[in-house]
C-alpha cells in the first residue's frame, strides 16, 4: 500500500508528545506483544471507569484471557480471567521469587493486578501446575480495545507505523541487493594502457567524464581511469568498495575504478561537494567493448600531437627563416 507523505507527517506529529515525554519507551522490534513503535498509554490518559480490554501475552497459559481493568484517579488495576485450569497463581515479579510474592485468583478465578500502563510490555511469573514450576512471560492491554470515549489522547495509528516500516525494510532490502561486490572484467590482452568510450548518465546531467577514457589492463583484467568535469568530487561507490580522488588539489577529479561489465549500465554512486556540503549522487556508466582502441585516441594524447607538430612547426619555420635571411645577405 502507498502512504502518503500526509498520512505519514501525521503520523509523525501524532507521536510527538509521547515522545517528548521523559519516561515514554517504545515497544521494540523484536517485542512478541504488542506492535512496534507502541508507546505507554497511562491512568490519566483514561477516563475513570471499568472497560473490557484485549490482552496478548507470550505466555501460553495466558493466551485467550479475557480483563476487565478499572481506572480511578489514574490508577489502573485489571481482573485477569484466564480459561487455563493449568494455571493456579501469578507473580508480578520474576519466576525466581515468584513464591514469595503470589497472587491467587478469587472464588470466581479472578486475578487483580496492578498495571501501570496500557500498550505496554508488564513482565509477571505463572505457575503451571502440569509442570510443577514457576515460568516468566508478558502481558500487555490493548488500548485501542477501549471504547473511544474512554481515550483522553489519540492513538498513533500502529498499523501504518508497520506498514511504514515493511516498506523501508523492503527498500533497503532491494538497495542491498544493488550494492553487491563489482569486480573488474577479464579481457584477452597484452597489460598495457588502452582506449575505451564511455557514457555517463544520471545526476542533474551538468557533470561529464572524459570520452574515451584511459584503461588500464593488469593481470588480464580491466580497469578505468575517469576524469570527471570537476574537482568537486571526493570519492566513488562502485559496489561495495570506495574509491578516492587521486588527482592533484584544483584539477579534475580523476578514479581509477574497475570495469564492472562491457556494454550495460554500471550503477556506481560519486560524492560531490559543489552544493556546500557533501551529496552522494547515483549515475550509471557505460563502456563500450567495440571502441577499445590504442591510447593515441585519448584526448590528451591528442592534444599532445597537436603540440607536437605546432613545436615542429614552429621550429621549422624559424630554420627556414634563418636560412632565408643569410642567404639574402650574401
Amino acid at each position: 500500500m502507498k502512504i502518503s507523505i500526509k498520512k505519514f507527517l501525521a503520523l509523525l506529529l501524532s507521536l510527538l508528545p509521547a515522545l517528548l515525554t521523559p519516561c515514554a519507551s517504545a515497544i521494540s522490534l523484536e517485542s512478541t506483544v504488542g506492535q512496534y513503535g507502541m508507546l505507554p498509554v497511562y491512568g490519566f490518559d483514561i477516563a475513570d471507569g471499568a472497560y473490557a480490554v484485549t490482552v496478548e501475552s507470550d505466555c501460553a497459559l495466558l493466551q485467550d484471557v479475557l480483563a476487565d481493568i478499572t481506572v480511578t484517579d489514574g490508577t489502573i488495576t485489571a481482573e485477569l480471567m484466564p480459561d487455563n485450569a493449568d494455571l493456579s497463581a501469578l507473580s508480578m515479579e520474576s519466576s525466581e521469587t515468584a513464591a514469595e510474592n503470589a497472587i491467587e485468583a478469587n472464588s470466581d478465578g479472578v486475578f487483580t493486578i496492578p498495571v501501570k500502563a496500557l500498550d505496554t510490555e508488564i513482565p509477571l511469573s505463572v505457575y503451571d501446575t502440569q509442570k510443577q514450576q514457576w515460568q516468566n512471560c508478558t502481558i500487555l492491554f490493548r488500548a485501542d480495545s477501549l471504547p473511544q470515549e474512554a481515550l483522553l489522547i489519540d492513538l498513533p495509528d500502529y498499523d501504518l507505523i508497520e506498514k511504514a516500516l515493511d516498506r523501508y525494510e523492503e527498500q533497503s532490502s532491494k538497495a542491498n541487493d544493488i550494492a553487491s561486490p563489482i569486480e573488474a572484467v577479464s579481457v584477452d590482452m597484452a597489460d598495457g594502457e588502452y582506449a575505451v568510450s564511455v557514457e555517463l548518465t544520471g545526476g542533474s546531467g551538468k557533470a561529464s567524464v572524459s570520452t574515451p577514457t584511459l584503461m588500464l589492463v593488469r593481470d588480464g583484467k580491466a580497469y578505468a581511469r575517469l576524469e570527471w568535469s570537476s574537482s568537486n568530487y571526493d570519492y566513488m561507490i562502485v559496489g561495495t568498495e570506495t574509491y578516492y580522488n587521486t588527482s592533484a588539489e584544483g584539477s579534475n577529479s580523476v578514479f581509477e575504478i574497475p570495469i564492472g561489465c562491457w556494454d550495460s549500465k554500471m550503477t556506481v554512486i560519486a560524492d560531490t561537494t559543489a552544493m556546500g556540503t557533501p551529496h552522494e549522487v547515483q549515475y550509471t556508466l557505460t563502456f563500450y567493448q567495440s571502441s577499445i582502441g590504442g591510447k593515441g585516441q585519448l584526448p590528451q594524447e591528442a592534444s599532445k600531437r597537436v603540440v607536437f607538430v605546432a613545436m615542429l612547426i614552429i621550429i621549422g619555420g624559424g630554420i627556414l627563416n634563418y636560412y632565408v635571411k643569410k642567404k639574402r645577405s650574401i
